[in-house]
């Protein structure tokens, strides 16, 4: 069963890969990265996007609403998603987690729980 979550974590590395992390006052290890990519925010559907588009609606001044060409901003809403097999001890069964770092702010959240 999979469930989701946005709750911060506290995660330790080694060799740039997670190695353990603090959930709910709980110490899980890691004993596998099973999987590692980088997901970007919606930059397609942004006020950038549309103007060099052109779809976006005139502006109540007859202009376009978006900032000029000049002016486009990258989505910065990177993050790095880590799928991680890990245990909270020996007796404790492992189950999978999805570990993501912002790339802007540099905290740490799990985002799923796979058991």
């Amino acid at each position: 069963m999979t469930r989701r979550y946005d709750e911060q974590v506290d995660v330790r590395r080694r060799d740039d890969e997670p190695a353990q992390f603090l959930w709910r006052g709980r110490l899980y290890v890691v004993r596998d990265v099973l999987d590692h990519w980088v997901e970007v925010g919606t930059w397609w559907s942004g006020a950038g996007a549309r103007a060099l588009l052109g779809t976006d609606v005139a502006g109540a001044d007859g202009g376009t609403g978006a900032p000029p060409l000049g002016g486009l901003a990258v989505d910065d809403a990177e993050r790095e998603v880590w799928r991680v097999e890990a245990s909270a001890g020996r007796a404790a069964g492992s189950g999978v987690y999805d570990l993501c770092l912002d790339g802007a702010s540099g905290s740490w959240t799990l985002a799923r729980a796979m058991d």
